[in-house]
């Protein structure tokens, strides 16, 4: 055990690790190894020598009265006064006797036991160290290279020297990645077990949109525009709703930039995916009627839930002509809307009136009757 504390220091510095961290791990290996070789029953601690650069085994007993029952229940560990007094006149009840206990006579195994024991625990203190890092990181874009795809399309990501995955269920449609690539996902899920460390990576999540725009609208990374509620069809379409609680800011404007250059380049991270940005609002039916955009609607009734577990209703009248609008190519945007805005759209159609004069007018034809005789 020459130099060990040398050897400690060395190993922390590989590692990356505390040297008390490392310190620790050692002592507890050294204890494991002296309970397993020498008397289970002991309570052990080991003790550095500064100066010699090296551990001690300490055996510490406590000086009782010579009939205390903690003799007989724990005779290891409890010496009587009177056996303590043939050591050291001086000594009274209740001080500790330390003896250092040799670790040269141990068995070879003892010894590969020791060593085995330091590396699994100082590759666990590792990974509880990364473990607390990445938990900090849940939520957040995080990047890593491709290292394997396997038969499935399920990608495997280096991150960190650890390797995460990027589930074929977690990826954009359309989207392939081959050794090498350099790749950006949310960290969706982070665990730990005697396996080691298990990252779970997501591309289709709408955290990822709106970690996206934090990185690409400085407006929304200083809180001056507030992502309200957003929605994904990964790979097809997005919805995000923003605010400003600032007058003199325009949070669409912000949020799509110049020429739509900052929504694009978000979308271009996506594989080419629309992104709609609305402005929020408190008012339902507000809010709705934004979300069902390019659509035009007449009106919207809120109809409460009927249980807890099922969305409020909301029943829209819309005019047949502006039907295919909010409904979208496939049902992308009345699904969009509804995942937006919590609610369960449906819409009403009311007939073009044009050929109808006992019709009540609305819109623009309502506008002209007021001029007509």
């Amino acid at each position: 055990m020459e130099k060990i504390l040398d050897i400690i220091e060395l190993i922390a510095y590989e590692k990356g690790l505390q040297v008390s961290i490392v310190s620790q791990v050692v002592k507890d290996a050294i204890i494991k190894m002296a309970k397993k070789e020498i008397d289970e029953n002991i309570n052990y601690t080991v003790e550095e020598d500064t100066k010699e650069r090296t551990l001690k085994l300490i055996h510490t007993l406590t000086v009782c009265k010579d009939n205390d029952p903690l003799i007989e229940q724990d005779s290891s560990n409890f010496m009587p006064i009177s056996k303590a007094k043939e050591m050291d006149q001086d000594v009274n009840i209740g001080d500790e006797i330390k003896y250092e206990l040799s670790m040269e006579d141990m068995s070879r195994n003892a010894v590969n036991l020791l060593f085995r024991d330091l590396e699994f625990n100082i590759q666990r203190t590792i990974e509880n160290q990364l473990f607390e890092k990445f938990k900090s990181s849940l939520g957040k874009i995080i990047t890593g290279v491709v290292v394997r795809v396997d038969e499935a399309q399920n990608t495997f990501i280096e991150i960190d020297e650890i390797r995460a995955i990027l589930p074929v269920k977690n990826r954009i449609k359309g989207e392939k990645f081959v050794v090498g690539n350099t790749v950006s996902s949310i960290l969706k899920h982070v665990g730990i077990d005697r396996n080691g460390l298990h990252l779970e990576l997501s591309r289709t999540t709408p955290k990822m949109l709106e970690e996206l725009l934090h990185l690409e609208v400085p407006e929304i990374k200083d809180g001056e525009v507030i992502i309200a509620k957003s929605a994904r069809i990964p790979g097809d379409r997005a919805k995000i709703a923003v605010y400003s609680n600032n007058p003199k800011i325009d949070p669409i404007g912000s949020t799509v930039g110049v020429k739509g250059i900052r929504i694009n380049s978000v979308s271009k991270e996506l594989n080419g995916e629309n992104i709609d940005c609305i402005e929020y609002s408190d008012v339902p039916e507000i809010f709705i009627s934004k979300a069902l955009s390019p659509a035009n609607i007449i009106s919207i009734k809120i109809q409460p839930s009927e249980t807890q577990d099922t969305p409020p209703t909301a029943l829209i009248n819309i005019m047949s002509d502006q039907k295919s609008k909010a409904i979208g190519k496939n049902g992308i945007n009345i699904r969009l809307a509804s995942m937006l805005t919590g609610y369960e759209i449906k819409l009403i159609e009311i007939d073009n009136q044009q050929n109808d004069p006992s019709s009540p007018k609305v819109g623009v034809d309502a506008l002209q009757s007021l001029f007509k005789e």
